[in-house]
């Protein structure tokens, strides 16, 4: 395939995909609010889903958590690792898993701890 043929291939590709998507979301909206109907259920009425309250201690316990593993990683590629010239990006990797994880278990166990308090009160 030349490259007039694919700049022919790929709008079309494209708005397929696009429609297909959106026709698919309303299909599956549409069915569900129909399965609810023979269930007897109203869907209008939505049921409540849990909602994090706390995203923005998740998401930045997650953040300080990376950018910690990633400065402990460039402190040892920089003095304890010599690389030789090589670039290494295991530690890289393994510190930002690592300490991010470590943020998002912070995080559950600091909601976790506030739950309980709401419930004992």
């Amino acid at each position: 395939m030349d490259s007039n043929q694919i700049a022919l291939i790929i709008p079309m590709v494209v708005s397929t995909a696009m429609f297909a998507m959106i026709f698919g979301i309303f299909y599956l909206r549409n069915r569900e609010k129909m399965a609810m109907i023979e269930r007897g259920m109203d869907p209008r009425l939505k049921t409540e889903k849990t909602i994090n309250r706390n995203y923005v201690l998740t998401w930045g316990l997650l953040l300080i958590g990376s950018g910690l593993g990633l400065f402990l990683a460039y402190i040892l590629d920089c003095t304890l690792l010599f690389s030789k010239g090589e670039d290494n990006p295991a530690p890289y990797f393994a510190l930002i898993a690592i300490f991010g994880g470590a943020g998002l278990f912070t995080s559950y166990l600091i909601e976790k701890k506030d739950n309980n308090k709401e419930a004992g009160e």
